[in-house]
């Protein structure tokens, strides 16, 4: 008889009004890296991730220069938090187990924060909707990351 795996896995709800299409950053690996794109002033315009040297397509648009942090080693995200309203995300902040962050946008609006429910897990990937113009809501999906190596 098999026993079931212990669930590794959460998901913070999405935040926002949620319009437009659906996306979804999830590839294979560890989070290395985060771009950000403003519309000057004002809502995410767009969110890239990096998993080990790949980065994802941008999700929405990615005019003009990001904001962008490297992950250290051993470095993972571990709380995503910001603020939303009229329609769009208008703050995020990405929190590393190293103490630091990456913040870019507005402080207009209800404020959100996404973590974890299960101890020693990281951000594994983001979705929520976008409609062209920028990011209208955003979820979190994080689990604990093993290597082969940390399996043993």
């Amino acid at each position: 008889m098999t026993l079931p795996l212990p669930n590794y896995y959460s998901y913070s709800m999405a935040v926002g009004d949620g319009s437009g299409t659906e996306y979804s950053t999830a590839y294979d690996g560890r989070i290395t890296g985060i771009r950000v794109w403003e519309n000057s002033g004002s809502y995410i315009r767009g969110i890239q991730l990096r998993y080990e040297g790949n980065w994802t397509t941008p999700v929405c648009t990615s005019y003009y220069s990001p904001l962008e942090m490297t992950l250290r080693d051993s470095e993972s995200i571990i709380q995503v938090s910001g603020k939303y309203g009229s329609g769009y995300i208008y703050e995020i902040m990405f929190v590393t187990s190293q103490g630091r962050s990456l913040k870019v946008g507005q402080p207009y609006g209800t404020s959100f924060n996404l973590y974890p429910s299960l101890d020693g897990s990281e951000l594994r990937f983001l979705s929520g909707r976008q409609n062209g113009n920028g990011i209208t809501s955003i979820g979190a999906h994080w689990a604990v990351y093993y290597t082969d190596d940390s399996k043993a």
